[in-house]
């Protein structure tokens, strides 16, 4: 078998690390990878956006399967296109896609099909949102409709601060065509809850739970960013409050995308708030979340490929997917200045005996050096039987890995220890 995984960061090496353990698959081709996903599969240079040439690359090369990781490629249709082609894939089609690549969609779905969620208006007029947020409840969260490298959502404690963000948005095109329209929602407070599952538009299948830290600083200071660092499982998702969610969530958007005609097949990941009124959706996305999967996937017990391959042909419920009764921490090593702005190109070098743990999301290779070429570089990930244990063994790797200019949280897994206790 040869596969083609379409993607570049550190979600999509810890992807192509689990598909290596499938004996049948003799050849991984990352379009356009980088260079540390460069040691476990043939990174080609065809950007994840360009469907065109990674289809003509897939057909010329007898690609047998195709993983689109990237939430702008399924939106755009590269399953579709390759599908069309007659190559299969995990992923969904552009016209499920959606439930990620449109707030305005998703919010309009749960509404209609009763799944828990904030209170909201959606605005596609810059002048009536800015009139409605003068009265509107604080704080209050406003997301751009489309896109925007998960930095799309602006929580506003003062009015000042959510006018500023829908003319930043709408107005100022801050995020491009993807701030045409805006969601103003309730804020909703409690922990939060990242579960990904695996879906054949017939059953869900939900993975190991996981915690996110989205701030750059220590104790959730500091801008927001793609994900500083990740723990699993996570304490506050209970068996109840996996049973609720299951019953009153999971299904139920699984259902209403077929009543939709636009059933989903691939990862659906759930972002959750367990609200005292119980768990709501806070957002969709439409694949594997990054940091969560770097957690997630090393703690899978099953055949990663075996169960993409059930997802696509609508056998899941008859696919064995396990995990391991184990916790996983994982901390990223940013550069200085992240999600704003950094330096890039200073060497990495990191002990090869952590090789396994460690899955790199911002670094280029040049002259048989690993350089650093991102806002987050490395996820470095550490499997234990407590998670105390998987943070503190994480911390350790952290400390004896280097390059200039790096920063990282210190305080991943703290709350979810505490809420342990």
């Amino acid at each position: 078998m040869k596969i083609i995984v379409v993607g570049g960061g550190g979600r999509e090496h810890a992807i192509i690390k689990k598909l290596k353990e499938n004996t049948s698959i003799e050849k991984i081709y990352a379009l356009p990878g980088n260079g540390g996903i460069a040691a476990d599969a043939e990174c080609v240079n065809i950007g994840a956006t360009d469907i065109d040439a990674i289809v003509e690359f897939a057909y010329e090369n007898k690609i047998d399967y195709a993983v689109v990781a990237p939430d702008d490629p399924l939106v755009l249709g590269c399953v579709d296109a390759l599908e069309e082609h007659g190559i299969p894939c995990f992923g969904p089609r552009s016209e499920a896609a959606i439930i990620e690549g449109s707030k305005v969609f998703s919010k309009n779905l749960m509404k209609k099909y009763g799944i828990p969620t904030a209170a909201y208006e959606v605005f596609d007029d810059a002048d009536k949102a800015l009139e409605y947020i003068k009265t509107a409840p604080l704080p209050t969260v406003i997301k751009a409709d489309g896109l925007a490298l998960g930095k799309g959502v602006i929580i506003a404690t003062t009015r000042e601060e959510a006018e500023d963000a829908i003319i930043s948005i709408m107005k100022d095109k801050k995020f491009g065509k993807s701030g045409n329209s805006i969601v103003v929602e309730e804020f909703l407070e409690g922990p939060e809850v990242s579960v990904l599952s695996f879906t054949d538009g017939k059953v869900v299948v939900p993975m190991i739970s996981s915690m996110d830290h989205k701030r750059a600083g220590d104790n959730d200071t500091g801008l927001n960013t793609g994900g500083m660092g990740t723990v699993a499982p996570n304490p506050y998702y209970t068996d109840a409050v996996a049973k609720e969610c299951m019953e009153k969530i999971f299904l139920p958007t699984i259902n209403a995308m077929n009543a939709e005609g636009r059933t989903f097949k691939g990862c659906l990941y759930f972002g959750l708030m367990i609200t005292k009124d119980g768990p709501k959706v806070i957002e969709y996305n439409c694949r594997f979340g990054d940091p969560e999967t770097q957690v997630v996937l090393p703690l899978l017990k099953s055949d990663l490929f075996t169960i993409m391959q059930a997802v696509t042909n609508g056998t899941l419920a008859d696919t064995p997917v396990e995990f391991y009764d184990q916790s996983a921490a994982c901390v990223i090593m940013a550069s200085q200045g992240y999600p704003v702005s950094y330096e890039k190109g200073y060497e990495i070098t990191i002990p090869d005996e952590f090789a396994d743990c460690v899955f790199v999301a911002g670094a280029v290779e040049k002259d048989g050096k690993l350089l650093t070429s991102g806002g987050r570089v490395l996820g470095v990930t550490a499997i234990a039987d407590t998670l105390k244990e998987a943070i503190d063994s994480s911390y350790k790797m952290v400390e004896q890995i280097k390059f200039d200019n790096a920063f990282y949280r210190r305080d991943i897994g703290q709350r979810a220890l505490k809420a342990k206790k």
